[in-house]
């Protein structure tokens, strides 16, 4: 992580007085530099060079610090300026940081699960997270983060998006969304959207995204009624569905809306466009 460290310790002496990486690299307890930090740092949304942006994601794919303000940042570099020789004491410390967050603190320690020591003994925390009634929290756990897609297991993955998608997330910033579809998932979608559909409310298109890659004889008639029943908006999610499909009979349903697989094959239409 030291070349991590390095990038971000450059990110904060661009955006912070002189003197606040000094402050940052004293020696005191964690826990009062901590709660002390924005008074030295002010809350301000950081600029990250492009360069910056690409070097991070290169070391740690998916990880990103854009959008965050300069006393988050702060507080992921007290973090990994911790000694984890000891990996119980380095536990406590950080599991004390949890207990007695605030808010911001909370984003702050859910942001930077990618950088700690240890991944294996974050999980249950990573999942306390995901259960937050409180937005930001969610949002740190769930947004540019790889940290669950590379250690939750599968029942908790789909927990977390399941979560994502009630609570109105946007599920595109979600790292791993499409490498970790399964089709477990699919199936609890599948069974959600027709509890939608009996209410007659409102269905997320971007469901569809997790269930195309397991398109079947049941899960095609769900796309069938797509086509038959719904909107465009319907229909394009549809259309991107059976593109991520094998399932000839999906395929050839598809062949029937040439104007959605030239868009499709242009890059005119894919889930991100179709949530704007």
């Amino acid at each position: 992580m030291e070349k991590i460290k390095g990038i971000i310790k450059e990110i904060i002496k661009a955006n912070a007085a002189p003197d606040v990486v000094g402050w940052l690299e004293e020696e005191r307890a964690l826990n009062t530099s901590f709660v002390l930090l924005p008074r030295k740092t002010g809350k301000a949304i950081i600029n990250i060079s492009k360069e910056q942006a690409e070097q991070l994601n290169s070391i740690i794919p998916g990880f990103s610090v854009d959008g965050w303000s300069i006393d988050r940042l702060g507080r992921a570099f007290l973090l990994l300026n911790l000694d984890a020789v000891n990996k119980d004491e380095y536990f406590r410390k950080i599991e004390n940081l949890f207990l007695a967050a605030e808010m911001g603190e909370l984003v702050a320690l859910y942001s930077a699960l990618p950088l700690l020591a240890y991944p294996e003994i974050w999980v249950k925390r990573c999942s306390e997270g995901v259960r937050s009634n409180i937005g930001n929290v969610m949002e740190a756990v769930m947004y540019h983060n790889p940290y669950p897609a590379q250690n939750l297991d599968q029942n908790a993955w789909n927990q977390m998006v399941l979560r994502a998608f009630f609570t109105g997330k946007d599920v595109g910033k979600i790292i791993g969304i499409d490498s970790r579809a399964n089709k477990e998932l699919a199936y609890i979608i599948s069974d959600y959207i027709h509890e939608r559909w009996a209410a007659k409310r409102e269905v997320n298109p971007n469901l569809w995204r997790l269930v195309g890659k397991f398109i079947d004889e049941k899960l095609f008639e769900d796309i069938k009624r797509l086509f038959e029943e719904g909107n465009l908006v319907d229909r394009k999610a549809g259309a991107l569905a059976i593109s991520q499909s094998n399932y000839q009979p999906a395929k050839a349903l598809l062949t029937k809306y040439p104007e959605l697989v030239t868009a499709i094959e242009n890059k005119n239409l894919n889930w991100d466009s179709l949530s704007r």
